[in-house]
This record gives structure tokens, C-alpha cells and sequence, in this order.
């Protein structure tokens, strides 16, 4: 597992970077509304980066329709740029935190029931992500 290199910042920085949703998914681990979100049905070609600190965390190409009601993708572009820690917050349902690798933000989760070639889903708030579209990245 890669070290974490931790872009330090202040919940005050935060706060005065980030509108109050965003703080909330990102730097208070929340979640954004299934099927409410910006990137759920979004289907142009280019890449996702993190909304704190623009580090690349996932290509489109990699962007699946999970029906979950968030973006789902099979794996993060490159494979390193996250980090999973396992998360107990709902003691019934053990899952794994999907974290971006420069700057610690909350970006959702990941499950075992994705599709080929990985057999996993990253399902990602939205609210996280920032869009850059692939002529222009």
C-alpha cells in the first residue's frame, strides 16, 4: 500500500475552499442523494478528479451503470491514486472507504459485486469528483 501524502489543511481552509455539501462528503464522510448527483447518468469521455486538490482518481472509460444511483467505476485511474481503509461506522455492515491518496478525501466506497475484469465497484459521490473532459485534459 502506498504512504498517504496528506495535503494538510484546516477544517476553517476546508470550509472556506468547499460549499457545505462538499465539506460534508469529502472531509465529514457523508452522502450525497442516490440518483440526485452530477456524475450518476453522466456519459461524456474524460476524467475524474478530486474535487479538493485535482488529483486524477478516475477515467470514464473505467465508468460503468451500476444502478445504484452513484458513479460507479471498475477501477481508479491510475490503480494508486486511492487508498481503502476499512470502515465499521454501520457495525452491521462492514465496508471499505475509498479515499484519495493526496489529500484524504472521502470519495465512497468499494464492494466485491462489479463487473469484469476487476469484480469491483467504486461507488463515488459526485460531490467529490470534478470533470475534465478528454480533448481538453
Amino acid at each position: 500500500m502506498k504512504e498517504q501524502h496528506n495535503e494538510k489543511k484546516s477544517d476553517v481552509e476546508w470550509r472556506q475552499l468547499l460549499d457545505a455539501e462538499t465539506f460534508n462528503i469529502t472531509r465529514e464522510k457523508g452522502t450525497e442523494k442516490p440518483f440526485q448527483n452530477a456524475f450518476n447518468d453522466h456519459k461524456a469521455d474524460g476524467l475524474y478528479v478530486c474535487v479538493c486538490c485535482d488529483a486524477l482518481l478516475f477515467d470514464s472509460q473505467h465508468k460503468y451503470d451500476s444502478g445504484s444511483g452513484w458513479p460507479s467505476f471498475y477501477r481508479p485511474e491510475p490503480e494508486d491514486s486511492v487508498i481503502e481503509l476499512e470502515d465499521r461506522s454501520i457495525f452491521y455492515m462492514p465496508r471499505t472507504e475509498v479515499t484519495c491518496l493526496s489529500c484524504d478525501a472521502h470519495l465512497g466506497h468499494v464492494f466485491d459485486d462489479g463487473p469484469d475484469p476487476t469484480g469491483l465497484r467504486y461507488c463515488i459521490n459526485s460531490a467529490s469528483l470534478r470533470f475534465i473532459l478528454r480533448d481538453t485534459a
